[in-house]
């Protein structure tokens, strides 16, 4: 029956995989559109304490119907944030700002996750809307460290980490790893991708070491896959525990697919539930061939080759385009940043493309804003 207007209520499908329940380790998320981790860079000068941005900005988030909201990049050491303003885990201060946030995302349905890393060689800088330039010691910066001395475009050459303070970077992924589950997440990612220290000990364009950490595939796989098993310890079999990696550097004698695949069975065989699929952060002048879903073939190569379960981000900007990855088995989930920050309820708005009662993801609060009649299947 046709409603006043003429718009004619669109018939119900059955199902869209896009918005089916994926088990993640010994969770089940709710359905497979997640929020990738964005870095807000919005925490006080160096104290890596959570805020009220942080709250409101994953608040809306959580709200908008998503399966698993991870939060930022939350560094384990302060010499390993981005900038002076980002999230930390390195201190037991730092949790409860940041368990009110994980409760209230699963209250909304979604599995809390947040993202644990350290920026290496790539640390020490300004906000990026500020231009991203190096904030000396002197202004409240500080030393950076990585694998070997090598800088990362104009930043300051970092300090060539000793075996002692790598073995102590792996407690410190595991302390923080902790701390992220006493405040409640249940997703537990580590930062593996885009240039920083995981990456950055992966790729043998910047891994020039001579002892055990470098050299070899196997030398240069030997800290992330120690942060990982410390990980996995450190949160029990309770947490899903994933890693994302950048499956490409995209630049000659770099980290490549054939190296990814094999990591990717080893990090699965460490503890690690879901590979998070990206590319590429580690040289800045890179010729990245940026397109829809230009990632997504890495995804599903690691996928099938590996094993292990993936997602899959970059340039998928509408509900049928991530349906037919998900659908087509070259990913489990889709990570979503930019389209999330464009419109936070972005879930609901494709479950209603795709031709879905939105009830089951939109909040009863909601309800009378009417997902469907605006944004359903004609």
């Amino acid at each position: 029956m046709a409603a006043p207007g003429g718009w004619r209520r669109p018939k119900l499908l059955a199902v869209a995989k896009l918005f089916t329940p994926l088990g993640l380790g010994p969770l089940t998320a709710r359905n497979r559109l997640w929020v990738s981790p964005m870095c807000q860079y919005s925490s006080e000068f160096m104290d890596g304490r959570a805020r009220p941005w942080h709250a409101a900005h994953y608040g809306a988030l959580a709200a908008g119907g998503a399966g698993v909201v991870v939060l930022e990049a939350t560094a384990v050491a302060p010499e390993g944030r981005i900038t002076p303003w980002d999230l930390g885990l390195w201190e037991d201060s730092q949790i409860d700002g940041l368990a009110g946030i994980a409760g209230f995302i699963k209250g909304q349905g979604a599995l809390p996750g947040v993202q644990l890393g350290h920026s290496g060689r790539k640390g020490s800088t300004s906000q990026m809307w500020r231009g991203s330039a190096h904030v000396p010691p002197p202004e409240g910066g500080y030393r950076t460290h990585a694998p070997s001395a090598i800088a990362f475009a104009d930043l300051p050459v970092p300090l060539e980490l000793t075996p002692e303070q790598i073995e102590g970077l792996v407690e410190a992924f595991a302390a923080a790893a902790a701390r992220a589950a006493q405040a409640g997440f249940e997703v537990i990612e580590l930062h593996g991708a885009h240039g920083y220290l995981l990456h950055q000990f992966l790729s043998p364009l910047s891994n020039h070491r001579l002892d055990q950490y470098g050299g070899s595939l196997e030398n240069r796989c030997r800290f992330p896959l120690a942060a990982i098993a410390a990980a996995r310890r450190a949160v029990g079999p309770d947490k899903a525990l994933l890693i994302r990696i950048s499956a490409t550097d995209w630049a000659e004698g770099g980290w490549d697919l054939e190296q990814s695949v094999e990591f990717a069975g080893l990090a699965k065989a460490a503890g690690v539930d879901l590979i998070d699929v990206s590319t590429g952060g580690l040289t800045p002048d890179a010729p990245v061939p940026v397109a829809p879903g230009y990632q997504a073939p890495f995804a599903g190569a690691i996928r099938q080759r590996a094993g292990v379960a993936v997602s899959t981000v970059g340039v998928i900007e509408t509900a049928e385009q991530a349906e037919g990855l998900v659908a087509d088995g070259v990913a489990d989930a889709v990570m979503l940043g930019r389209p999330f920050l464009r419109d936070p309820h972005t879930p609901i708005k494709w479950a209603a493309e795709l031709g879905l009662d939105t009830a089951e993801w939109c909040p009863p609060q909601y309800s009378m804003g009417g997902w469907r009649r605006y944004y359903g299947p004609a």
